[in-house]
């Protein structure tokens, strides 16, 4: 009689399924032939996919539960072997073979969920850095550090890896965690930031204080761009917290053309400390006002 499949992954008939997807992680990695040398390793490590692959998938954990094993077996139309177009994922890593079957077309892993790995076999690279069927072993992964130009503009590091030296281009645009791939290796960048500029995407955003006679005259003021120096026209009425669009000012996209755009967010800056001649200017000015009922 085949064994129970709850008990094969030692959970109750309630687990839920996170638990039955931790038992399976926890049991598959215990079972794993490369791991445990006992004779009956490669034969457990297979059932106990099988019974994951079962009470992971709702439908087929409630034919279990009503049939048992038998409703899997070859030629009970449900599971088993392969029919109606099916086929089997079959090959061999060291001393170990391996097939798992589907019912379905396409890839035999579509649609189901192995406990976390993306397949059976990526069990191996859990311990291994490598697995069956030509799966390509674990690149290294390195961090380097640029800062924040470098990232905008692009630039070119010489670096030492595994006692070699290399120059690493850095494309335009890359941002924190981004991921390069150079020869046999993987390369993330972090940014150092720059009080200057705050990144938004590919987007910057800058503040630039002005006056209380320049918002309410308008006047051109210098701001500074990841380009340079550009000036920006400021518009009479301007209010605090207003955002100056500067299209095509921004970080060049990595994949594909293109720029993001530079906002320039406006603060006005209000006088602490007044001369006797800028109060009586202020005071004439309220006057002004309130005899129309308002600022402007």
């Amino acid at each position: 009689m085949a064994q129970d499949y709850y008990d094969l992954l030692g959970v109750s008939k309630k687990a839920s399924a996170a638990e039955i997807k931790a038992a399976y992680r926890k049991k598959a990695l215990q079972w794993h032939p490369d791991r445990n040398k006992a004779a009956n390793a490669s034969e457990k490590f297979k059932e106990i996919t099988k019974a994951y692959e079962v009470l992971s998938d709702p439908k087929k954990k409630e034919v279990y539960d009503q049939y048992g094993a038998e409703a899997f077996a070859p030629g009970s139309g449900f599971g088993g072997t392969p029919q109606g177009g099916g086929g089997a994922y079959t090959g061999r890593y060291g001393p170990f073979s391996y097939t798992y079957t589907t019912s379905g077309a396409g890839s035999p892993f579509e649609g189901f969920d192995f406990g976390g790995f993306s397949d059976p076999f990526e069990i191996f690279e859990q311990f291994f850095g490598g697995g069956p069927f030509g799966r390509a072993k674990r690149r290294p992964v390195y961090e380097l550090t640029v800062d924040f130009m470098e990232a905008v503009k692009g630039t070119e590091k010489n670096v030492q890896i595994d006692g070699q030296s290399k120059t690493i281009k850095i494309p335009k645009g890359v941002d924190s965690g981004t991921r390069i791939r150079f020869e046999d290796y993987d390369i993330v960048v972090n940014v150092q930031s720059d009080s200057r500029f705050q990144r938004e995407g590919n987007d910057i955003v800058t503040t630039s204080e002005i006056s209380i006679t320049q918002a309410a005259l308008g006047d051109v003021i210098s701001v500074t761009t990841i380009d340079g120096p550009l000036d920006l026209k400021i518009q009479p009425g301007t209010q605090p917290g207003t955002l100056v669009r500067l299209r095509g000012r921004g970080i060049q996209h990595i994949r594909g053309s293109g720029r993001g755009d530079h906002y320039v967010r406006i603060r006005i800056k209000i006088p602490e400390k007044l001369n006797l001649r800028q109060r009586e200017l202020l005071k004439e000015f309220a006057e002004e006002s309130n005899k129309k009922h308002g600022w402007f």
